[in-house]
């Protein structure tokens, strides 16, 4: 497809050019020669109109193909519901999904006309119990304060924020709109491993600094972490939280890799890494091995920190793993200030199609059973949860609160706020709305200063209509909900009440032996000084 896209420059060039040729060749041939400027007068105002213009940049980088893309939004009952795609095909995300972000970065009306198009009687339907004495929130800025008593520097976080989002995967400009859209609606914006950008900075948005396994942006010549040059970046007072990410859920175990031929001076200097090698992140931490060793590097970032929180992101796998990580923290008495679970449904720009499809528990799975451990082991107080995968809409965030959660992450809603359509084209450079490319002309195409306020907008009009969602349910927060709010039609078209599907831990019950057998076998294979089992499960 994108060898049969004209650059923007091209196209324009094309349409002026075959406007005069006919010009020229009707005044020699006829007397009507003003007929071809008349037909092909207008389509080359249309084009220096869709180069100067800044709402949207899929015109001012295809005008003819974005004209046929809009052509066929307005008669898409007709040719797309039918023939093309229908409004709830998730690929990953539905028709339906990306409509509702965009009109709500938009501020355009987001009502749902004559009924629901959901199989309410199908399958994996789910639902949130209501009142019968809805209430009506006037506020819907709802805050989580995040840091334990290690913390020297907790940080009132709002529960909806963007995000890893790397320099380099995603575009500058792409980077900027996000970190200005943070700013003016006063959330989080996560950098993603690639660590802390000039654009990242620029406007001075909340930032969550995330540390992976290739320590970029404080990283020595061989790959580990330098002390002095983290300090220096956490000291900064944009950086509001310190995140370790252990794993993704789009690509759990997998190190990423930059190609030497997409690593700018900038992406170089941002990373502290040399150009003209690829740039290969390790899939495990060179820094720990053991999960008391994982503990000791939490104690240390957060006093090299001074004090700031400091947290995990992590897929769930293999159960003791992350139960071997809990019993570090109660032997040590060192606890990260907050957990990102992230679903095996999470995003990446690129991805081995087998980690993507078929490795890490989905977000629900994985996000009920960090809950479970937490409680059953009694660190829930001490630990906030966050939850990341496909979360785009109110529905989405009440059922991971439901199911646990103290705030969530997004990027691929905010990815849709800033313009993308959803092109899968991540992987190659050639980002038709400007998101995910490095190519400069590809990424002029979309305008900072009006892509900024969208992110705003959609984060501020996700939480009104959370609010919405929270009045009819009776209650006043979203701390307030609880599994029992939450149903599910089960494949044989029962229903489930989710704490059925998803049934909570009484507290302490992991270390009194009284969790259920499925939790309390792992638990008691999992060991603090390694993440090996203490036995092997029977063949």
């Amino acid at each position: 497809m994108h060898m049969m896209m004209l650059s923007r420059y091209a196209t324009l060039q094309l349409v002026l050019w075959t406007t005069i040729a006919c010009v020229l060749l009707g005044y020699l041939v006829s007397a009507y020669w003003y007929f071809g400027l008349i037909v092909l007068g207008p389509l080359a105002l249309v084009g220096i109109h869709d180069l100067i213009q800044k709402p949207r940049a899929i015109l001012r980088n295809y005008p003819i193909i974005g004209h046929l893309r809009f052509l066929l939004e307005h008669i898409r009952p007709e040719i797309r519901q039918y023939i093309i795609e229908d409004d709830r095909d998730p690929v990953p995300f539905s028709r339906e999904q990306r409509n509702l972000v965009y009109r709500r970065a938009k501020n355009v009306q987001d009502v749902h006309p004559f009924g629901t198009v959901a199989n309410v009687g199908g399958p994996g339907y789910g639902w949130i119990d209501h009142s019968m004495q809805p209430l009506h929130l006037t506020y819907h800025d709802f805050r989580v304060t995040i840091g334990g008593k290690d913390c020297k520097q907790p940080y009132e976080a709002s529960i909806l924020n963007i995000s890893g989002t790397s320099f380099g995967a995603v575009s500058a400009n792409a980077i900027m709109a996000l970190n200005w859209g943070a700013k003016l609606g006063e959330f989080a914006h996560n950098t993603g491993e690639g660590s802390i950008s000039p654009y990242h900075r620029k406007y001075g948005g909340d930032l969550i600094w995330q540390i992976a396994t290739g320590y970029f942006g404080a990283r020595t010549a061989d790959g580990r972490l330098d002390p002095e040059k983290f300090a220096k970046q956490a000291a900064d007072p944009q950086v509001k939280m310190i995140e370790v990410k252990l794993s993704q859920g789009a690509k759990p175990g997998h190190g990423g890799v930059l190609p030497k031929a997409k690593i700018s001076a900038e992406i170089a200097a941002t990373r502290g890494i040399e150009m003209g090698r690829d740039c290969i992140s390790p899939p495990s931490h060179p820094e720990f091995s053991t999960p008391l060793e994982y503990c000791a590097f939490i104690g240390r970032l957060r006093e090299l920190s001074g004090g700031k929180p400091v947290g995990t992101k992590l897929a769930i796998g293999q159960k003791h793993e992350f139960m071997a990580l809990v019993k570090a923290m109660l032997k040590t008495g060192i606890k990260p200030d907050f957990i990102v679970v992230d679903g095996g449904e999470g995003g990446t720009g690129a991805a081995p199609m087998e980690l993507s499809d078929h490795m890490g528990a989905p977000l629900v799975e994985a996000l009920s059973f960090v809950r479970n451990v937490l409680v059953g082991a009694g660190l829930r107080d001490d630990i906030k949860i966050g939850a990341s995968g496909k979360i785009v809409s109110a529905y989405d965030m009440v059922r991971t609160f439901a199911l646990g959660a103290d705030f969530v992450m997004a990027a691929r809603g905010f990815m849709f706020a800033v313009g993308c359509i959803q092109s899968r084209s991540c992987h190659s450079n050639k980002c038709p709305t400007g998101v995910a490319t490095q190519d400069k002309s590809r990424q002029s195409a979309l305008v900072v200063e009006d892509k900024a306020p969208r992110v705003a907008s959609f984060h501020k009009n996700t939480l009104r209509a959370l609010a919405e969602v929270l009045g009819a349910a009776g209650v006043t927060h979203p701390q307030d909900l609880t599994p029992d709010h939450l149903h599910i039609r089960h494949q044989n078209g029962a229903v489930i009440r989710g704490d059925e599907a998803y049934p909570p831990l009484a507290e302490e019950s992991l270390l009194r032996g009284k969790a259920r057998p499925d939790l309390q076998i792992e638990w008691d294979m999992a060991q603090a000084e390694t993440f090996a089992p203490k036995r092997r499960r029977a063949a």
